[in-house]
């Protein structure tokens, strides 16, 4: 409760007055001190983020919603109201980036989204390429026999035709599974191999299907800002997405192994430890959880 009534009062008296007290004392306004203070990354661009999203003045407030062709025309808007000279070339530099992160990220998201909503089509052509890619590159020496055929379940789907497995995540997921067999090929395999375990192993495709379940939610509720406010100065792409969800895969499996679950049937409940060890991780500012090729 006391926490609620102290950021209420911050937010709506204290926070005024200490920003007053710090322009007299510096001279300057608090985008110019976080962005001549902090260093590049996640700690700037999440400091000027909240900068934004607290001011009253409805030009700030609306720049954390800038699309990315008006972030020029932003940055210039918010210098003529702040009253901060157009030539201040590192003022400007470095808003321009920070806006283009705030920017990038919700249009990533869009993208993701999108994505995940596209339902897996057997009659769609470029889906059904996919799936036998991804069959492909986890079992090169042995042939599909069929298109609906047992031999999915060899890869950790649950029955015949996998594209009953994709309802949750649609699209999403089989792109993310060829990702990571494509781009980390000799560790998909192992993975796969050590998914087979006698006792310690699990259904490959559903649980990286579960990963994507995972990387997408950490992606909407913005658990991933200061991952990629650190990985990319500028615009996240969907690549960028698709690397954090291969360092998922790779440390689920040795996180899987290292905890050494009874039986299969504690997954939900290892799944959920794994998720929040990711989550305490993404809190550091400095974060940065990829797999290098």
């Amino acid at each position: 409760m006391w926490a609620h009534v102290w950021g209420f009062l911050y937010s709506n008296y204290f926070r005024f007055w200490l920003k007053w007290i710090l322009r007299l004392l510096t001279g300057k306004c608090e985008l110019q001190r976080v962005l001549g203070g902090a260093e590049a990354g996640a700690r700037r661009t999440l400091s000027i983020e909240h900068s934004l999203e607290s001011s009253k003045n409805k030009v700030l407030r609306n720049a954390v919603h800038v699309e990315e062709a008006e972030v020029e025309k932003c940055v210039r808007d918010i210098m003529k109201e702040k009253k901060i000279e157009q030539n201040d070339t590192g003022f400007k530099t470095n808003l321009h980036i920070s806006l283009l992160q705030i920017s990038g990220y919700k249009k990533l998201y869009l993208s993701v989204e999108n994505l995940r909503k596209v339902p897996y089509d057997s009659e769609n052509e470029e889906h059904e390429e996919q799936l036998i890619e991804l069959w492909n590159l986890l079992m090169p020496y042995e042939n599909l026999k069929a298109r609906i055929s047992k031999q999915w379940c060899d890869i950790g789907f649950q029955g015949d035709d996998p594209k009953t497995d994709f309802r949750g995540m649609g699209l999403l997921g089989l792109v993310n599974l060829v990702y990571f067999s494509k781009h980390y090929t000799n560790e998909s395999r192992q993975i796969l191999s050590r998914s087979n375990h006698p006792k310690l192993g699990y259904s490959y495709a559903i649980v990286g299907i579960n990963l994507t379940e995972m990387a997408y939610s950490l992606l909407k509720n913005g658990a991933l800002k200061a991952h990629l406010y650190n990985m990319v100065s500028g615009l996240p792409q969907m690549e960028h997405f698709h690397q954090f969800y291969c360092y998922l895969v790779y440390e689920f499996d040795k996180f899987w192994f290292e905890e050494e679950p009874e039986s299969i049937m504690h997954f939900n409940q290892y799944r959920e430890k794994f998720h929040e060890k990711i989550k305490g991780l993404l809190l550091d500012c400095s974060v940065v959880l990829t797999l290098q090729d």
